[in-house]
């Protein structure tokens, strides 16, 4: 009777098994891509946040973002002024080598073009959704706005805030040709106006305004993969602070303005984390370019480095650059490896399965960086671009080599304070120089006679620049340069 009982088990068993063998596998279910959000400030300095150093005010949300992420220490704009450095973060590519330099003003005929894959575009293949809340810069034309550039939705401004017919002391100009070059800036919402800009108390409601509709897009769209975008236009000047943090910082309005986007940082985090997108989210926050020293009081701190916006030293294009993946970036980790905003666009690329873009690009992949491999070395070289087209340094990890070139300096010149501007020469010549930034990152002594081995490496690597991108100073026609969008 056991045997028998024994023997019918086994026999059942055995059917079993054989019978879910054919029974159709479930497919596990696929992981939900990160989201992607990109806050990305203009003229913030290298000393800006309490995690760099500044002062007189505390940015505990953006220090919180630090302590749970990455912080960069030698991390680049790839040109140190606005459309330049914007077009360089849509598509890892040097500005010069799609056509964009400087910052275009409105009803310009260029703007990025079209045939260009952006990040937005990159990530819409991918099923994100993308959209973009703050200042763009990148052509007002219709053919070059953000929703055709891969954006679903777009509020904010075109260009700059301060290209509006107003004055330094916030009254509207008498100036003719300004008020008939700079309309009152058009707030917009995909192509409507919202609403006109025209006071400095319209403005500093801005950073209120672009930080609710990236909350609410987030709300919005928080069962499916999103890619948000927020490039503040402040601190750029004219600032201006809403009522709930004027006067509340020991620096005055700059510090005031500082609080409020650290607010919005907070703001957008508890978004996330109310929403359960926490764990899945890439936060990326950094600058488009260093600070406008000659506005003094209503300026920031290149933390010690030297020059500011509009300089190829380092004041104008180190930024501060902080990057949080809950579970995947170490918490308070340090990075000293040279990076750029051009990396950002691949390593995007990657974390969210896409394609590269067919066309080349000059930005690599950090995200063993990110993940805390600090042994990685993915950049070892970096062109310094300015004006259209002018090659004034190159970098081999902390060595740099400024080349002969004539170009912005705010030395030896007293700044101005409470939004006017100081004197900042445009035609200062700057001598072939070679700095060990390791040991002086202010860029005050030149070694490039005691390290021929090095200024003779550096001279190949500015002979490769020149072949590839061109150089105006030299006359040189580089290989593989495209256009920008043109209205003809």
């Amino acid at each position: 009777m056991k045997k028998t009982s024994a023997f019918l088990l086994s026999f059942f068993i055995l059917s079993m098994i054989s019978a879910f063998q054919f029974l159709p596998l479930k497919e596990a279910p696929k992981a939900t891509p990160p989201n992607i959000i990109l806050i990305f400030m203009d003229d913030l300095g290298y000393g800006d946040l309490s995690c760099y150093g500044a002062l007189q005010y505390r940015t505990p949300n953006l220090d919180k973002l630090a302590s749970e992420g990455v912080r960069f220490t030698n991390f680049l704009s790839a040109q140190a002024v606005c459309s330049a450095s914007r077009a360089a973060l849509m598509t890892g590519c040097y500005p010069n080598r799609v056509g964009i330099s400087g910052a275009l003003f409105p009803n310009a005929k260029v703007g990025l073009n079209p045939d260009e894959t952006t990040i937005a575009e990159l990530l819409k293949e991918k099923g994100y959704s993308t959209g973009i809340f703050g200042k763009w810069h990148l052509g007002d034309r219709p053919e070059f706005v953000p929703t055709k550039q891969g954006f679903d939705e777009y509020v904010g401004l075109p260009y700059s805030n301060d290209m509006w017919p107003v004055g330094y002391d916030g009254k509207p100009t008498a100036d003719t040709n300004r008020r008939k070059r700079n309309p009152f800036l058009p707030l917009l919402h995909n192509s409507d106006t919202l609403q006109e800009i025209k006071t400095l108390d319209d403005q500093a409601k801005l950073t209120g305004i672009y930080t609710e509709r990236a909350v609410s897009f987030i709300k919005k769209h928080k069962k499916e993969p999103f890619f948000v975008y927020l490039p503040h236009s402040m601190p750029h000047v004219p600032i201006a602070a809403s009522a709930k943090f004027k006067g509340k910082s020991k620096q005055g309005t700059y510090g005031d303005v500082l609080m409020e986007i650290d607010w919005s940082v907070g703001e957008i985090m508890k978004t996330l984390k109310e929403s359960g997108l926490d764990k899945n989210t890439v936060v990326i926050f950094t600058s488009d370019n260093g600070p406008w020293l000659n506005f003094g009081n209503h300026a920031g701190s290149s933390g010690g480095l030297r020059e500011g916006k509009g300089t190829s030293f380092e004041g104008g294009q180190r930024v501060p650059c902080l990057v949080r993946w809950k579970g995947v970036t170490p918490e308070g980790i340090i990075c000293n490896k040279l990076t750029s905003t051009i990396d950002l666009l691949p390593t995007i690329a990657n974390i969210c399965g896409t394609k590269l873009p067919a066309k080349k690009i000059d930005g690599v992949d950090i995200l063993p960086l990110l993940k805390g491999d600090m042994d990685a070395a993915p950049r070892k070289y970096f062109y310094y671009y300015y004006r259209r087209n002018n090659l004034e340094a190159v970098r081999r990890d902390d060595w740099k080599l400024v080349l002969p070139h004539e170009g912005r300096t705010y030395e030896g010149q007293v700044p101005s304070n409470d939004g006017f501007p100081g004197k900042a020469p445009e035609n200062n010549p700057f001598p072939l120089a070679l700095y060990d930034l390791r040991r002086d990152p202010a860029e005050r002594y030149d070694v490039k006679e005691i390290y021929p081995d090095i200024l003779a490496e550096l001279q190949k690597v500015v002979e490769e620049a020149r072949e590839d991108l061109g150089d105006d100073i030299t006359k040189r026609t580089g290989k593989n340069v495209r256009l920008s969008g043109v209205i003809k």
